[in-house]
């Protein structure tokens, strides 16, 4: 079946070409400035080749921070513009906060001015180029569904929230016609026996296959798949492009052949990881508890005036492999909060106080759990700790849910920085899916990039 393939750019393939032209037009700005103003402090020769290295790492750093990367904040103009100026006023005064490695101060502070304003113009005026050309229709991946009808808004609906440009253009039901059809209005559908008709008339670049079984999809649709897998066509299975695109496991998808979708990362069993991984627990946390004792008298104050009653509490929650601890934590609601008995914290829980608004807000509650983590029962990063009797319900609910209690729990982790608390059985989910992700992609640059992103939330005052 030939075609003329559209041209689109995948998840990874965008946030790469944001990185590298923020860093190239960055360049090209700063060597054109010397011809168009006096200016002297950051040139670009190759004198300069640590100092320039030095300024790529930081606008990537703080570019990630400030959410310049995201792809669906990216493809906002105003915000865009917001997180561009964030992230260069971040980058400027850092860069001039290590002249051993970065130009010493010019004498004209005027340059100075000249370098920032060069690194928002040329930031922006790209970004402007990219949501004009490159985020619009014209690159967009169009996508046909292959499914059982029942499952078609569970499984459009997290994908288009996630990738603005991955375009699920309609979609053919896998069934077998019944004698009375369910009908899904939210999105096209195609008859099965035009499948190869519509992947050529409506330019479609990947066929998503989402089915609970396979042996429901009619014969006719599977011999047009084999067709089309013959000839090179993409054919993908749904979980699998979930997981890409939403950086989640769909648990809800997986059934009695769950291994296939579970193979965990071996850096759960790789000693030097662990080793490593735990030094920093270490080390961070007596960070964490000396800056702790720093704001302390703002706390003492804070809590004595507002809080009115004791500065901490324990509870109980679940630690690694199911085993109970105490943790420890400021307290941020008022004395005796639940009268005995476990309940969900919601959106603007009246039970949180004034001042524990701004503890849990800043993530300054979450500072005495650093001697958790001294203790081994907690870990910096991981799976946040459930109380016993939530794990209790949501294990009867939710599948694999005691699957995230395979490594320690977190003071923060990729649940806590990709979505918001949970106040139900739906985020529950939802956290579940991302912490699952965590545990079968356990790295290095994951638990860097987490630590980034909870730099991002504790800066925009997103803690709950």
């Amino acid at each position: 079946m030939s075609r003329k393939k559209d041209i689109h750019f995948e998840v990874s393939e965008r946030k790469i070409l944001l990185r590298i032209f923020d860093i190239c037009v960055i360049f090209l700005g700063l060597y054109a400035l010397p011809y168009v103003v006096k200016y002297d402090y950051l040139t670009v020769n190759f004198q300069n080749v640590t100092s320039l290295t030095v300024l790529a790492v930081y606008i990537t750093v703080f570019g990630t921070i400030f959410e310049i990367y995201d792809l669906q904040k990216s493809s906002k103009l105003d915000v865009t513009f917001r997180n561009i100026v964030l992230t260069s006023s971040t980058t400027v005064l850092f860069y001039m906060l290590t002249p051993v490695v970065t130009p010493f101060l010019p004498e004209q502070r005027l340059h100075i001015l000249y370098f920032y304003l060069t690194i928002i113009i040329t930031i922006f005026l790209w970004r402007w180029a990219y949501i004009a050309f490159i985020s619009t229709p014209r690159f967009y991946k169009k996508v046909l569904l292959v499914g059982e009808i029942s499952n078609i808004e569970n499984i459009i609906k997290p994908l288009n929230q996630s990738d603005p440009n991955y375009k699920i253009v309609g979609f053919i039901n896998s069934e077998s016609e019944a004698d009375s059809p369910i009908k899904f209005k939210g999105l096209k559908e195609f008859k099965a026996k035009d499948l190869l008709n519509v992947i050529r008339d409506q330019k479609i670049s990947e066929v998503l296959v989402a089915s609970y079984n396979s042996e429901t999809i009619t014969p006719e649709i599977y011999h047009d798949l084999i067709s089309l897998l013959d000839q090179g066509f993409i054919i993908r299975e749904y979980t699998q492009v979930y997981e890409e695109i939403t950086y989640r496991v769909p648990v809800q998808f997986v059934g009695k052949d769950f291994y296939k979708y579970f193979p965990f990362s071996r850096s759960n069993q790789n000693t030097l990881y662990l080793f490593f991984h735990r030094t920093f627990d270490i080390l961070f946390s007596i960070l964490g508890l000396l800056f702790g004792l720093l704001i302390s008298p703002i706390i003492f104050f804070g809590n004595l005036i507002a809080n009115k009653g004791p500065l901490l509490y324990t509870q109980e929650r679940v630690g690694k492999n199911g085993k109970p601890f105490q943790i420890v934590k400021l307290r941020s609601m008022i004395v005796n909060a639940e009268n005995g008995r476990a309940e969900w914290a919601q959106k603007d829980d009246v039970r949180i106080t004034q001042f524990g608004k701004f503890l849990r807000r800043s993530r300054i509650d979450e500072i005495p759990q650093f001697i958790n983590v001294l203790k081994g029962e907690m870990s910096i990063i991981g799976p946040r700790p459930e109380r016993p009797f939530f794990v209790h319900e949501l294990s009867r609910i939710i599948p694999f849910y005691e699957t995230r209690h395979i490594v320690k729990p977190g003071l923060t982790g990729w649940a806590q920085v990709n979505t918001r608390y949970g106040s139900s059985v739906d985020d529950s989910l939802t956290k579940l899916q991302y912490d699952l992700y965590y545990i079968k992609r356990r790295s290095v640059f994951l638990d860097i990039n987490i630590i980034v992103k909870t730099l991002s939330t504790i800066l925009y005052y997103r803690g709950q």
